[in-house]
């Protein structure tokens, strides 16, 4: 099964395209400065080398045009049509309370996240465009939204909910949420791999860091609590965002500095953090570079970073009431040595050991006490990837296992809807039976098993008894 994964934002559109029998990218990259003249299209193929081009890029479905073309270009191309696109997967920030999981996209679910715009609306605006236009360039495609909540859907009330009057929480929807909830899932499961053990029986926190940083306490898989909350801004200092703040602190600003709301938003999402701190940067590099010339400040917003991120570690521990793992993942948790060494320091009480030599050799396992460390990196688009395929294949076994007869399935199918099944069989070229049947049920509307359908190929002559779809 072949998957594209797109990841629109309110200027760009990252892809990947993959080969689901082994996960392999065959091509990903990036369309930037959307709305521009001089757009920035980057990508990348099996041949490895980077293509750029500057080109104007009036709007989104131009650039979903160009992700269309490039995949299929006689000079680049990793694929001979789109039709051998079996599946399409939305990265969807805000899934709100309306989504507990992935899902196939349907007028009525796009309905629904256009109900959650409030609770992000820089991000699902954007999630959304790039959903229409894909439908609307590949209407035969079944489509699913991945959502970066969803994975925090089940933390439990004392969690979730804030300490304000609980009718904010019944007419407002307040509560925390939690982001970055695809990454934490994704590794999460590759720490059980690396320890050997069921995700079911661990206790794990998950350190997210990066320009956006997050942490989850997650309990046998489930994520029981996490740092972020009704928007990104709440938990961790992170690259701009101020993270824990007193909220009295946002009228005394407002009423001192003469702010208005926007300003003050402004400030503590992208003035604040580890640049408002240091007064030089947002990255972790640069920070460091400048503490070892001497820069308190620079040093100062380390050290804050780092105390911010053990409070949490410390506090999730007691949370889990037990640790068996922690894992660093992001930018930062995956490549800033120094950083994890003065986050773990003095967590030996809890079992966590630091072994400096796995720590600065990039180890997967970077402790030596009964508690590990872990060091994975994510991959959200893999992640998506998968939970698309995981929609696409339990629509054709739910399909495949109601029982029906399969000729009185196929007696309501017109003479139009036998055509539109040939037409998408055609284009198959790759497509195994499952597949094409989810392909005919988001194309007709309907809930044909794969059987339905290989015996509707079979009266047509198409396919004999013995073979497959394709």
């Amino acid at each position: 099964m072949k998957i594209l994964v797109l990841n629109c934002g309110s200027s760009s559109l990252k892809f990947q395209l993959f080969d689901m029998q082994r996960e392999d990218v065959l091509m990903k990259g990036l369309v930037e400065k959307i709305g521009s003249s001089r757009a920035m299209f980057t990508f990348s193929g099996r041949k490895g080398n980077p293509v750029r081009d500057v080109l104007e890029v009036p709007d989104h479905e131009k650039a979903v045009r160009l992700v269309m073309d490039v995949l299929v270009s006689a000079e680049h191309g990793v694929i001979s049509s789109i039709a051998e696109v079996d599946a399409v997967g939305h990265r969807t920030v805000h899934g709100g309370e309306e989504f507990s999981g992935a899902a196939l996209i349907t007028p009525e679910v796009i309905e629904a996240m256009e109900r959650c715009v409030p609770f992000a609306p820089l991000h699902n605006p954007a999630n959304i465009i790039g959903i229409r236009m894909a439908r609307k360039l590949m209407p035969d495609l079944p489509q699913v939204a991945v959502f970066d909540t969803a994975f925090h859907s089940r933390m439990p009330r004392a969690s979730f909910l804030y300490g304000l009057p609980y009718e904010m929480y019944e007419k407002h929807g307040i509560r925390r949420y939690g982001f970055h909830g695809t990454s934490h899932g994704f590794v999460a499961g590759r720490a059980a791999e690396l320890l050997g053990k069921p995700l079911s029986k661990l206790k794990l926190i998950t350190c997210h860091l990066g320009n956006g940083s997050s942490i989850a306490a997650i309990d046998g898989g489930v994520s029981v609590d996490t740092s972020m909350g009704f928007t990104p801004l709440e938990g961790l200092v992170m690259g701009t965002r101020c993270g824990d703040l007193d909220p009295a602190v946002v009228g005394f600003i407002q009423e001192r500095e003469k702010l208005g709301a926007q300003d003050v938003d402004s400030l503590m999402n992208k003035r604040s953090g580890l640049l408002g701190l240091s007064g030089v940067s947002n990255d972790m590099r640069e920070l460091e570079e400048e503490a070892g010339r001497g820069s308190d400040r620079a040093q100062l917003a380390l050290d804050i970073f780092c105390l911010r991120v053990r409070k949490y570690i410390g506090a999730y521990a007691a949370e889990l009431g037990g640790l068996d793992g922690v894992v660093f993942t992001g930018g930062i948790g995956e490549n800033a040595v120094r950083i994890r060494a003065s986050i773990l320091a003095n967590l030996e009480h809890m079992g966590i050991k630091l072994d400096p030599e796995a720590n600065a050799g990039r180890q997967p396992v970077i402790s030596s006490g009964r508690v590990k460390v872990m060091v994975i990196p994510t991959n959200e688009e893999l992640a998506i990837s998968r939970e698309t395929q995981d929609v696409v294949m339990a629509l054709s076994r739910r399909a495949e296992g109601g029982g029906e007869d399969v000729e009185r399935e196929l007696a309501g199918l017109s003479l139009d809807e036998r055509r539109e099944l040939v037409l998408l069989w055609a284009e198959s070229a790759e497509g195994d039976l499952a597949t094409l049947a989810a392909r005919v049920n988001h194309r007709l509307s309907r809930a044909l098993s794969p059987a339905a359908v290989r015996l509707q190929l079979v009266k047509m002559g198409l396919v004999d008894g013995e073979e497959r779809a394709r």
